[in-house]
């Protein structure tokens, strides 16, 4: 964009050309623990039912194995977006027998560390890399905290419209990466307004937390919560790392980014030296590095681009632009059975063509915002309390007057979603955020503590009760034939397809492991 281009002007431009944001692109990677009839981990494998959790593309495991991740294709539609997620959900049902989908971001009471089933994936390299990482995210982490879950939202818009934003470059990889990373440091300035709407973490079993309970309150005599906080799986209760709090990543470009996640994933770090990579002669970690792999750096967005079997995201990233933005702060909605509204995935298509259409100056402090980071920690621990001021550029402002501040901002972008679409669905769910800001009982986080109190349940057993009521509603209609005919299929391609990699390969894993590492090149920052 040149200096005297304004968001005015990229707004003008865009609805000059409505018709393209109907090509936006989103999908959603959906994580959920399997419990058994008393909400505990289940701790058997990964049901044959439903496929290959190497290979199959549209069910498959995170960190755990009792830790179903659903995976969405892309779509220009909210609705048929939450079609394919909701059906995917009742096919997993109607393999599931005696099981839950545990809808809630913060684990069920989950067994002793060593009784967690970390995912298996097969013999083949490939799977065993995945399950060697995930070994080394237990060393490194500890079990019980890779098992809370969350909501991956994918966005994309269509390559022209990053020309209509930003015209006159030459190269569109670089106008497109350039405007994603753009996108990137406007979402992590306002972020923070994401988790005060759709927080939905304020409380968790006692169990999780072990003796570190200091900064909790007591709800009951399992329950542990703070009274204004959103999400506390996005805090510092949630993911911690010693090691990880170190990297200040720069989202000023991508060539910057790039590089000092290359230093990250390449750098050893003495605790895990201290582990090693192999114990009584078998791999525990894929290396000692700050990060093993690019997966592991923890942050509520990432640039992404799709690869190809062992390349490395860095590689794919370096050579062919940023393809897309994986938002990762949602919790899961536990009054949702699929674990998002429609209203939330609209608000975030209008927040994120928001974030990428604005102003977007650089990073000052060596390319990092900490005073970004300081107002999404506050709002995840304390973002409902009465009077509570965030740090605008320097200056105090009270967090319902920002956020409406922000939503008058993010209106017109709705507006033009409506436009390309029809209707007033994004109109309305801009609407329904406002009341929120408004009125902080209605946030889902608050409602979640209301209820609790209210029930006189257990964190562990209103989540139990509510994901039963989840799974009797998506049990109580069955998949039209065609569409359970085509999740047949796609296990059955996903079994044939794992046999086929387990005898195809060519080298043992430590050759395989040695080429993977092999494969990760230093982008042209470094």
């Amino acid at each position: 964009m040149t200096v005297t281009d304004t968001a005015a002007s990229r707004l003008a431009r865009l609805q000059a050309h409505t018709a393209l944001l109907a090509q936006t692109l989103r999908g959603i990677e959906k994580e959920g623990l399997r419990v058994d009839a008393q909400g505990h981990l289940s701790r058997t494998p990964h049901p044959a039912g439903l496929g290959s959790a190497l290979t199959n593309a549209y069910v498959t495991t995170d960190y755990s194995e009792a830790l179903l991740e659903l995976i969405t294709g892309t779509h220009a539609r909210v609705d048929s977006l939450l079609t394919e997620l909701e059906n995917t959900h009742r096919f997993v049902y109607s393999v599931l027998e005696n099981e839950t989908i545990w809808n809630q971001s913060m684990p069920a009471a989950l067994p002793a560390e060593a009784d967690i089933p970390i995912a298996w994936y097969g013999t083949s390299n490939t799977g065993m890399l995945k399950h060697v990482y995930r070994r080394g995210l237990a060393e490194r982490y500890g079990k019980a905290m890779q098992c809370i879950a969350g909501v991956h939202y994918n966005f994309s818009l269509p390559d022209e419209l990053w020309d209509i934003l930003a015209p006159g470059s030459s190269d569109s990889r670089d106008q497109r990466s350039r405007g994603y990373i753009g996108l990137i440091r406007n979402f992590t300035r306002y972020s923070w307004l994401l988790m005060y709407l759709f927080g939905a973490a304020p409380a968790l079993s006692r169990q999780f937390m072990g003796d570190n309970t200091s900064q909790l309150q007591t709800l009951g005599a399992d329950t542990l919560y703070l009274p204004y906080a959103t999400s506390l799986r996005m805090s510092d209760l949630g993911y911690q790392s010693k090691a990880q709090s170190q990297l200040k990543l720069c989202y000023n470009d991508l060539d910057t980014f790039l590089g000092r996640l290359y230093e990250a994933v390449t750098q050893p770090w003495p605790d895990y030296q201290a582990i090693g990579t192999h114990r009584n002669g078998e791999w525990i970690q894929l290396n000692t590095n700050v990060l093993q792999i690019e997966n592991e750096y923890y942050s509520s967005i990432r640039p992404k681009r799709a690869t190809g079997r062992c390349e490395r995201p860095i590689t794919a990233l370096s050579q062919r632009g940023v393809q897309y933005v994986e938002v990762r702060c949602l919790d899961i909605d536990p009054y949702e059975p699929v674990g998002i509204a429609a209203d939330t995935a609209r608000f975030m298509d209008a927040f994120l063509l928001f974030c990428a259409a604005s102003d977007s100056p650089y990073f000052t402090e060596n390319g990092y915002c900490q005073r970004s980071a300081d107002n999404f920690s506050l709002v995840v621990k304390e973002g409902r309390k009465p009077g509570l001021q965030l740090d605008r550029d320097g200056t105090a402002i009270g967090l319902p007057v920002w956020g409406h501040e922000l939503l008058d901002q993010i209106a017109p972008y709705a507006a033009l979603y409506d436009q390309a679409i029809g209707g007033d669905a994004y109109a309305r769910a801009l609407q329904a955020q406002r009341h929120k800001l408004d009125h902080a009982d209605d946030t889902p986080s608050a409602r979640l503590l209301s209820d609790l109190r209210d029930s006189g349940l257990s964190f562990h057993d209103y989540s139990l009760q509510r994901s039963r009521q989840h799974a009797d509603t998506l049990r109580a209609q069955p998949l039209p034939s065609d569409v359970a005919a085509a999740y047949a299929e796609g296990v059955t391609q996903s079994r044939d397809e794992q046999a086929r990699l387990e005898q195809n390969d060519e080298v043992d894993f430590d050759t395989y492991v040695a080429q993977y590492h092999a494969a990760l090149k230093a982008p042209k920052s470094t």
